[in-house]
This record gives C-alpha cells, sequence and structure tokens, in this order.
C-alpha cells in the first residue's frame, strides 16, 4: 500500500553479493513485487518481434528476479534509490568471499592516475582520459561513454596495464575480428610489449593461453563452458551497447568471479532499458565527454553536415521494405551517389547496408568510372586482415573511396586520414549514426575539417511522409542534441 508514493510498510531490505554478477536481496514479499515493477520495463519494437507475435514473451525485460531475489550488482546504486524513495531501511551485508556490495579504492587519486598513465604511454593523456580511468579505477565497475575519437583504446590500455600491475587476468572482449587485430596494434604503439602480455582469440586461433591479457571477440568465446572464463579477475567490454544481446550477457554471467568490470561505448541508444541492461553488467554510467567538446578543444574535425534531400515523384508505400528496395534500385539515385564521390577531394568513405543489391552496384558503378583512385569494397565477407591492410593504404592515400557496409566499417576502424563519409542508405539508428560519423572525425596530417553528406529520400503522397524521411527527422534530431551543424539541401530527382 502506497501513501503519496512512500509505502506504509516499514521493511529492512538486506543487501548481499551473491558473486560478482548479482547481489542477493533479502525482504518481505510485498518489497519483492514493488522492486520487479520498479525493475521492469517494455521493450522498444518488441511488438514487431516473433516471440512477442507468436506470444511466447509479453515484450517485457524484468531485471529483478521475483524467484531467486537476485538483481545486477551494477544496479545497486538504483537499488539504494529506490530504498530511500519508499523511506526503507536497507543493510549491506558481508560476503566473506565476494566482500559487500559496494567498494571505494580511496588510495586511488586523480593525481596518482595521471602520473601512472604518463608513465606507461608515449603519447600525453589528456585530461578527461585520466578521469575516465580515474572514475573507473576507483570504483572498481563502470560503463564509460566517451564518443567515437575520443582515444577510447588509450583508456582501455591504461586500465589493462593496471589490472596486469595488480596481477590480474584481463578479458578484452571487442565486436570484430578487425577491431582484435587493432586493439593489439594500439598496445604496441603506446609503448607496450604486447605480444609478450596479450594473447588474440579470433576464427582460427587458439582459444586457451596463460598470458595475462585476451583480446577477444564475443563470438569466439560465448559458447565456452564456464570454467574458461573463470581465471579472469578483469573485464573490459569495448562497444558495450552491444551488450544487451543475449550471448554478450551469456558471457558476463559467465564471469561471476571477476570483481572489475568496465564497459566502453561511444552512445547508447537513448532507452532506459538499454541503459540499465549495461550497467547491471558494467556499473553506473560515467559520461566522459561530448563530441562537440571535443571538436571546440581541437582534438576533433570540424565537422559539417549537409543533408542532401532528394525530391521523388510522390510515392505511397505500404511497407517499409517495399519503400527500401525503391531507393536502393533507383538507377538515377546510385548514379548521383556515384558522381558525388567523384567530385568530392581527399579520402572518401561510402556506408551502406545491403551488400549484393546496393554496396555492390555503387562499387561498381564507382570502380568503372574512375581512373588514378583507388576504390576498395568491404562487406562482412573481406577478412580482417584484409581490412587492415585496406586501413593502412587508406591512411597514406589522399583520394581514395572506400564503400563499405555499416556493419564493417561504422564501428571501431580508426581511419585518421579520413575527409568525407556519406549515408547512402537510410537509418534511425542513434548508435548507428553516431557511431558512423565518428569515422570522419580524427584529426590526421593536413586535416583540420571533415564532412558527412546525409543522403535522404522525400517521396511524400499527400500529407502522409515516407518512411525514410521519417527517419531523417529522427537523424536531425540526434545532430541538434549533439550541437552538429547542418543544412538541408533539396536536390530534384524526377522518376522517368
Amino acid at each position: 500500500m502506497l501513501l503519496n508514493g512512500r509505502s506504509l510498510f516499514v521493511a529492512m531490505i538486506s543487501i548481499s553479493k551473491k558473486n560478482e554478477v548479482y547481489l542477493k536481496i533479502e525482504a518481505e514479499p510485498h518489497v519483492f513485487y514493488e522492486l520487479s515493477d520498479e525493475f521492469t520495463f517494455d521493450v522498444p519494437g518488441a511488438k514487431f518481434m516473433p516471440q512477442y507475435r507468436n506470444k511466447y514473451w509479453d515484450g517485457k525485460i524484468r531485471l529483478f528476479n521475483t524467484q531467486t531475489g537476485e538483481i545486477y550488482v551494477g544496479l545497486l546504486d538504483k537499488l539504494v534509490a529506490f530504498c530511500r524513495r519508499y523511506n526503507y531501511e536497507y543493510q549491506f551485508t558481508d560476503n566473506k568471499f565476494y566482500g559487500t556490495p559496494f567498494e571505494e579504492n580511496e588510495m586511488v587519486s586523480l593525481e596518482g592516475v595521471g602520473d601512472y598513465m604518463k608513465t606507461i604511454t608515449r603519447y600525453e593523456p589528456r585530461p578527461y582520459q585520466i578521469e575516465g580511468v580515474h572514475d573507473a579505477l576507483r570504483f572498481n565497475r563502470k560503463l564509460l561513454i566517451s564518443p567515437t575519437a575520443s582515444g577510447k583504446s588509450m583508456m582501455i590500455y591504461s586500465i589493462v596495464r593496471y589490472m596486469v600491475d595488480k596481477g590480474q587476468d584481463v578479458l578484452l572482449v571487442v565486436p570484430t575480428t578487425s577491431l582484435v587485430e587493432q586493439m593489439f596494434k594500439d598496445f604496441e604503439d603506446y609503448g607496450w610489449d604486447a605480444e609478450k602480455y596479450c594473447h588474440k582469440i579470433y576464427s582460427g586461433k587458439e582459444k586457451y593461453d596463460n598470458r595475462q591479457v585476451t583480446i577477444t571477440t564475443w563470438q569466439s568465446i560465448y559458447k565456452l563452458e564456464k570454467k574458461f572464463f573463470s581465471r579472469y579477475g578483469c573485464v573490459i567490454g569495448d562497444e558495450a551497447h552491444l551488450f544487451k544481446s543475449k550471448s554478450l550477457v551469456n558471457i558476463m554471467t559467465k564471469l561471476c568471479d571477476a570483481k572489475y568490470r568496465f564497459g566502453f561505448t561511444g552512445t547508447l541508444d537513448g532507452t532506459q532499458t538499454h541503459k540499465w541492461v549495461l550497467e547491471g553488467l558494467f556499473g553506473p554510467a560515467y559520461k566522459i565527454i561530448r563530441t562537440d567538446e571535443l571538436i571546440e578543444k581541437g582534438h576533433l574535425a570540424k565537422l559539417d553536415i549537409k543533408i542532401l534531400l532528394i525530391k521523388h515523384n510522390p510515392q505511397k508505400f505500404e511497407a517499409f521494405e517495399e519503400e527500401v528496395q525503391f531507393i536502393i534500385g533507383h538507377e538515377k539515385r546510385n548514379n548521383f551517389i556515384k558522381n558525388l564521390a567523384l567530385d568530392l577531394k581527399g579520402n572518401t568513405l561510402i556506408l551502406y547496408s545491403r551488400v549484393e543489391s546496393h554496396g555492390e552496384v555503387i562499387f561498381n558503378m564507382i570502380n568503372n568510372s574512375v581512373t588514378g583512385r583507388k576504390v576498395f569494397f568491404v562487406h562482412g565477407g573481406v577478412d580482417a586482415e584484409h581490412r587492415e591492410d585496406i586501413r593502412s593504404i587508406t591512411e597514406k592515400e589522399d583520394n581514395a573511396i572506400i564503400v563499405a557496409s555499416y556493419g564493417t566499417f561504422s564501428t571501431g576502424i580508426n581511419i585518421k586520414n579520413l575527409h568525407n563519409v556519406v549515408f547512402a542508405s537510410p537509418s534511425k539508428s542513434r548508435v548507428r549514426n553516431l557511431q558512423s560519423i565518428g569515422r570522419v572525425l580524427r584529426k590526421g596530417n593536413n586535416k583540420t575539417k571533415a564532412t558527412l553528406y546525409d543522403i535522404a529520400d522525400d517521396t511524400t503522397y499527400g500529407s502522409r511522409k515516407n518512411y525514410t524521411l521519417n527517419h531523417l527527422i529522427e537523424r536531425v534530431k540526434i545532430y541538434n542534441e549533439e550541437n552538429f551543424n547542418y543544412e538541408i539541401i533539396p536536390i530534384k530527382m524526377r522518376q522517368t
């Protein structure tokens, strides 16, 4: 029973660690139901999922288990906030093996972390990087949100080195084989003997090795037995926004003895559900810095966004897929993209969604029309070594064109010498858009400015906006939220 938002019952809630994944809650039954309500969310887009449509699932995610009294350790701060809001008393109970639910390392200081980071790398760490690493190490677990091109690899490296010095085995999980190799090379570039301390796992690589640090794709390990994970005292998840998937949650729950948990991501999808799941797995979110701040401080290239709004004849589409097929199969539109790529100066990245029906078409049109410029085609079937070769070549070029899928190049590929990005396919994903923008923001030799060409399509039929035009509206909201400068340039294109 509630009165003015507060329970009439006086309850004592006991909170202890079951392990490094879950807290164990002891309380009266009515509190369990209140906790269940507090930590239950509607999953965005659930109604479109087969499990929901077939009535196998109610479209909700429950972060508190009423049967076991368990909840993720990383949600401790929200659990405490719940108790205070309902005027419930609570106490922390010590677990002789896992300790207390809340720990703070008071000996970890901002000055000390800064001095340490300066001794382990040949590069000068930036103040916000020091602050992020300090916050992580002080509280043992954290979800660190820092935009693409902010130097996340430096922060990851610093935490890895600190944990190795403490005698901890570290599991570093990344989404792609390209990122495994890139992270390894970054560690070497910072001045570390990565070969001595780091073992790499991806397709075809040996799973077991006694080196302290394992850098792996999640796809390579999520099916492994629990004993594989038992030696790791620290887990770091790069591109942590992906960890909402069942496979990655499975990895995190197998790491039941990993006391130190750190997630890094450039952005979240904007939903409370996504944020709380990731905080539960890693720890409370800490936003290190914004993209516009990095640009203002001169750490990133200045960004211009040109929205090229293609005006088609009015078209009424009954389904999203019908509209997509119209757009990607539009010969004049594809020819427009080709001509745009050929006219742009500097290295240009063209991002697409569909490989055969769109990406391959654009690549062939460009490749058959160009002379004296290198043109590359990248998709999921291109192996990691070849992708790395393309990245390395592009760093030395000043006029190359890369036609790449969002899945392969929107996340984690660092090309400093990239001048233009073209969105050739429609998307409303906050994560995908911000990650993709991040590809072009890194400063390189003689590069201080970057341009995004956001190609959108208007087929408005009467008062009815088409699906992908609504997607553009969502992207514009993102640009406004991030304080990006943009202009909308109408392009007339009539269907013949």
